[in-house]
């Protein structure tokens, strides 16, 4: 059993239908450094109610004009609001003193970078890499694990042994835009779950 062959299993169930185009809303933007660090803990639905609030100020600049207080009451249904404020306005902040702007952080930034940021650990840095920064990198959840697990009995101990194994049967089968495909790939484990489970 390799990866790729899991990948055909899901596609076949038409799991990312009237989903945008790489699953994550508005891959590409710094939207997805906030939802990312939001989604941590909690429910995309969650997530989305925050994101709706902050709205305008989902621009690297201007969510740099929010003071704590207001990011607060803005993401409160995400939970851990307390924690989380603190944390996005930190990473925003060193986003733009380590690189300027957005467009700049995309090219530059790099997975030991985010992981040294507070709160960002493999999973979030990893979201962020791949779908807003368009890099060769697969996400691994808890959603991705509990399908491999049940559906496939293939279970490891690392975060990075499961993303080592989901790149690698995938590699070998695509050559070029594997971030596309690692995207989709990640997308239909969420989506898997949520229509067999109903937890997201």
């Amino acid at each position: 059993m390799n990866s790729y062959k899991i990948y055909l299993d899901l596609q076949k169930l038409d799991l990312l239908k009237n989903k945008p185009l790489l699953w994550w809303p508005n891959d590409g933007t710094f939207e997805v450094v906030v939802g990312a660090v939001l989604t941590q803990n909690t429910t995309w639905r969650n997530v989305e109610k925050s994101l709706l609030n902050l709205k305008g100020y989902l621009e690297l600049d201007s969510f740099l004009n929010l003071d704590e207080d207001s990011l607060k009451e803005m993401i409160k249904p995400s939970g851990f609001y307390n924690q989380k404020s603190l944390r996005l306005l930190t990473v925003a902040q060193n986003i733009k003193r380590d690189f300027g702007n957005f467009e700049n952080f995309k090219k530059e930034v790099t997975r030991e970078w985010l992981l040294n940021q507070k709160g960002i650990g493999k999973e979030t840095a990893d979201s962020i890499l791949c779908y807003g920064c368009y890099r060769d990198i697969m996400v691994v959840d808890t959603y991705t694990k509990r399908v491999l697990k049940k559906n496939y009995d293939i279970e490891f101990k690392e975060y990075d042994e499961y993303r080592d194994f989901l790149e690698d049967g995938i590699k070998k089968y695509f050559k070029k835009d594997l971030y596309k495909i690692y995207a989709l790939f990640h997308g239909m484990f969420v989506e898997y779950n949520k229509r067999f489970k109903n937890e997201r």
